[in-house]
């Protein structure tokens, strides 16, 4: 954290009604100081002042021609101005355009900074654009990536379509979240700030564009792990686990409950025990008793006020706000009751192939063989509502068919179609299958649909295999075609790239 000295020169501008001048900048004490909070080194808090009125727009001049300049308009009607400005490189002497604009966007005045940053934290994974971008539209600019490819504190990256980190957290100096393990990662909420949840000091955390922490709320007698989610009306659903939680037996359980935060009041507002709801005896993929679940995503579904649970050694379920399922989506082996005297067996999705026909092979309906149109979800992560109502996830395909150490493997994004009335379910769009190994992640792992391009982000990110080692590839596809318009490989020391990486600007 430290004032930046300002390199400031007049720029001959376009023609304006008014002449342009140059900016009178505050060269008081922070007119321009870079990491003002010291956790995010890419970024510079800028105050000055105008002589006339107007709003700011900055430019931070990409490494790459003018494609990849960072333009930001903002709203700061009037004379005093303080923005952030975000997306410079690391180790590099950025040049940032400073214009002030009249609201039709003509330039009253500018000036030029020069910005020297600092070299990148250790262990930062290297990336590689393997497919450049083409000059077609893609889903965004930026990718934010819930790296993991260092030891705690984890820190999350926003890169470019060049494979160059433009912001990132560092929180070494910070006691509160040095040991920072924020499982799925951070995501945005929709005031613009970002969140996460912290398994070390389960606690959940929001930050500003710096890292300065704005709120934190505590789990008092649950523990964090993998998702936090923002429901519509501003709670949070958590994947917890509850302190002495446990099987009839007196043996202990860990993730396996959700419960929602009133964000406003700090507390816990609902709780969903998934042993009550689920068939906590089912071990048809993992034996351990223990974590026999482990939920490791959660969504809000507005059309019926449900919630949509992946527990990546069950399978994804549909829950009513008294915990009552409503489908199941899974391999038919090995279900049974529940403690409520639901039997989930009647509850579970029945395939149906390309035609809209049940299936009736037993060995596809029970997951130990695969239809030409039809394959169920093992081990996923990752699930989202399309637009459309459809349910996309990331199927990992860990022990697919129930086969451990298969000598191939592949990961999908997968779309269904799920009829909850008729309790059918029909595959209606992959991607994965043909890359084979060259995508498979074991675990973690994200896609994200894109609906103002209609491209999908398909991110496998553990141990996937990269030109110079082992990490994670975030493939964007144009979903009609599942032509690949871009690809970029991120190679950490250790293999784990991050759980999540999705398309997101760096301004909110």
């Amino acid at each position: 954290m430290g004032l930046l000295a300002l390199a400031s020169c007049h720029r001959e501008a376009a023609p304006a009604p008014a002449p342009v001048e140059t900016l009178h900048l505050s060269f008081g004490a922070g007119s321009l100081t870079l990491n003002p909070s010291g956790y995010a080194p890419l970024t510079a808090r800028l105050s000055l002042t105008s002589r006339q009125s107007g709003r700011l727009r900055l430019v931070v001049h990409g490494r790459h021609g003018a494609a990849s300049d960072l333009t930001q308009q903002f709203a700061d009607e009037g004379t005093m101005h303080t923005v952030p400005v975000l997306g410079l490189y690391p180790n590099y002497a950025n040049n940032v355009t400073v214009q002030l604009v009249d609201p039709g966007g003509a330039v009253l005045a500018d000036t030029a900074l020069l910005i020297q940053t600092a070299a990148l934290p250790p262990d930062m994974p290297a990336s590689l654009v393997t497919t450049a971008p083409t000059g077609g539209p893609l889903g965004g600019d930026f990718t934010l990536v819930s790296n993991f490819s260092a030891s705690n504190p984890q820190m999350p990256l926003i890169v470019d379509n060049y494979g160059e980190v433009r912001w990132l957290l560092d929180y070494r100096s910070l006691p509160e979240l040095e040991q920072l393990s924020y499982d799925c990662g951070i995501s945005r909420l929709r005031n613009g700030n970002f969140c996460f949840g912290d398994k070390t000091t389960s606690q959940l955390f929001e930050v500003d564009v710096y890292g300065t922490i704005i709120n934190r709320w505590n789990m008092a007698g649950y523990t964090f792990h993998h998702e936090l989610y923002e429901k519509p009306d501003g709670n949070f659903l958590v994947t917890a686990n509850k302190t002495g939680s446990t099987h009839p037996d007196g043996t202990a359980t860990d993730e396996d409950y959700v419960i929602e935060i009133n964000r406003h009041a700090n507390r816990v507002v609902q709780e969903w025990d998934l042993k009550q709801s689920l068939n906590e005896n089912r071990h048809a993929l993992e034996a351990d008793p223990v974590d026999w679940l482990h939920a490791n995503a959660v969504l809000y579904d507005p059309s019926d006020n449900t919630i949509i649970v992946s527990g990546r050694y069950q399978g994804v379920v549909k829950l009513t706000y008294d915990n009552h399922v409503q489908w199941l989506l899974a391999p038919h082996r090995g279900w049974g009751p529940n403690h409520q005297g639901q039997d989930l067996k009647q509850l579970l999705l029945t395939p149906l192939d390309a035609g809209g026909q049940a299936i009736a092979d037993t060995a596809v309906v029970n997951g130990s063989a695969n239809a030409p149109d039809f394959e169920w979800n093992w081990y996923q992560h990752s699930v989202q509502l399309m637009p459309s109502g459809d349910l996309l996830l990331f199927d990992n395909g860990t022990n697919r068919n129930f086969i451990r150490n298969a000598p191939t493997h592949y990961s999908r994004a997968v779309v269904y179609r799920l009829d909850p009335a008729a309790r059918t379910v029909q595959q209606i769009w992959t991607y994965g299958k043909e890359r084979g190994d060259d995508t498979f992640s074991a675990i973690v792992s994200r896609v994200q649909y894109l609906p103002a391009v209609n491209h999908l982000l398909f991110c496998p990110g553990y141990q996937v295999p990269n030109a110079t080692g082992q990490g994670g590839k975030i493939i964007e596809l144009d979903y009609a075609s599942k032509q690949v318009l871009f690809e970029m490989q991120l190679t950490p020391a250790n293999g784990f790239a991050f759980h999540r990486a999705q398309r997101e600007s760096i301004y909110p």
